[in-house]
């Protein structure tokens, strides 16, 4: 068995980013940026009011107030979209709208709900003004060809505003990796038909599809392949010829009818690990076909799978895009209550993540009956990570938890 830290390095190591491709900028929305990006102007691009009132020069209005109003003549209008490209002198006023040009000759703005217009021609500044307030000069949040987004960061809905802004009408981002998900099991049937005597209806299919999907990676479902071996050679070789990933469910582990190792053994995989030091999951395999094409073999147990995959697979799908990123993220949490280490083996158990009253991250491992206990596991939203051989984690210890997706 290798350790976990092993295991997840090796698929870091045997995965390569996929070739980068151009897309429109509407279709952006969660890809891995494959290109940094940069300001082709200040931000904003003019001195900005951020206020509904008046430019005016906070000298003039210096001993104003509610009963010696200070008077100025308003000599323009600046509005977002049309400003007021004139100098205004000593004395004037200029009516402006949030997000508009201040005129030159304006060094501060006075919020309209302190004045008092006298018929369109004057107004009154009620209070004094410090000098600079309300305006957001320019560059003040970007100079032209500051870097704004990193390459390899995964594009948000505030990000798609930030390319939107610089003109990126389309951007380069990472290929979605095409990943084939099969599951494996006489036992299993379709899910739209009802379970005979010793079946049960396919869900790591529809989970692993499911993860593959919020990785970023196309998905295709491939048959039910039951336990037959030429079965598994046929479908696991063909996926291979027009997928990168091929992901399996069940057949890892040592029993009679676990055939997967065999397959993949008969197709020339070269095989880069096929037990780790993890508890569920222990029999998970990683192998390379001859034709370049990656392949995870996970536990069939539905918690191995959903643990399995998230340590394992995605990081591969992750990678594959040039994510910068490819791990699950972690937080350090203090245990609400506690749990036992397993021997030899790291354990990566269900919990779910809430702060107290005290502001700390507290991890509530979640009752369920082990590995096919998929139900238990559905609520998780983070796993809590036991050291191995560590005996009983006590309630109140601080344990690392990493974030589901």
């Amino acid at each position: 068995m290798i350790p976990v830290s092993e295991a997840i390095h090796i698929v870091k190591q045997e995965c390569t980013a996929l070739p980068k491709e151009d897309v429109a900028l509407e279709n952006s929305l969660g890809r891995w940026l494959a290109q940094d990006i940069f300001a082709d102007c200040d931000l904003p691009p003019f001195d900005r009011s951020q206020m509904d009132g008046y430019a005016i020069r906070a000298a003039d209005v210096a001993g104003a107030s509610e009963t010696t109003p200070a008077r100025l003549q308003i000599v323009g209008e600046s509005a977002a979209g049309r400003g007021w490209h004139h100098s205004m002198n000593a004395g004037e006023a200029v009516r402006i709208m949030t997000g508009a040009p201040v005129p030159a000759g304006a060094d501060t703005v006075q919020k309209v709900e302190l004045t008092r217009e006298i018929d369109a021609k004057d107004v009154e500044i009620l209070e004094p003004v410090t000098l600079g307030r309300s305006i957001v000069k320019q560059g003040a949040e970007i100079r032209l060809g500051d870097q704004v987004l990193d390459s390899g960061e995964r594009l948000n809905a505030g990000m798609v505003a930030v390319l939107a802004s610089f003109g990126y009408a389309q951007v380069s981002v990472g290929r979605q990796p095409r990943v084939a998900v099969m599951a494996t099991g006489t036992e299993l049937v379709a899910v739209d038909q009802k379970p005979g005597m010793d079946q049960i209806r396919d869900s790591n299919n529809f989970s692993i599809s499911a993860y593959a999907q919020l990785a970023g990676a196309t998905v295709e479902r491939l048959a039910l392949a039951g336990d037959n071996v030429e079965t598994l050679k046929r479908q696991i070789g063909e996926a291979s010829e027009r997928c990168d990933i091929v992901i399996t469910s069940g057949g890892v582990s040592v029993g009679v009818y676990d055939f997967t190792k065999l397959v993949l053994k008969e197709l020339g995989a070269e095989f880069f690990f096929k037990k780790i030091a993890l508890r569920p999951g222990k029999p998970t395999v990683f192998a390379r076909l001859p034709n370049g094409t990656l392949v995870f073999g996970l536990p069939g147990n539905p918690v191995s799978v959903s643990v399995t995959f998230n340590l394992f697979a995605r990081t591969a799908i992750l990678g594959m895009q040039g994510a910068k990123q490819t791990e699950l993220e972690n937080r350090t949490a203090v245990l609400g209550k506690e749990l036992n280490a397993a021997k030899k083996r790291e354990s990566y158990l269900p919990a779910r993540l809430r702060t107290n009253d005290e502001g700390e991250l507290i991890a509530e491992p979640l009752k369920w009956g082990g590995s096919s206990d998929f139900i238990g596991f559905a609520r998780a939203d983070a796993l809590a990570v036991v050291p191995a051989d560590a005996g009983v984690i006590a309630a109140g210890t601080k344990v690392n938890t990493l974030l589901l997706p």
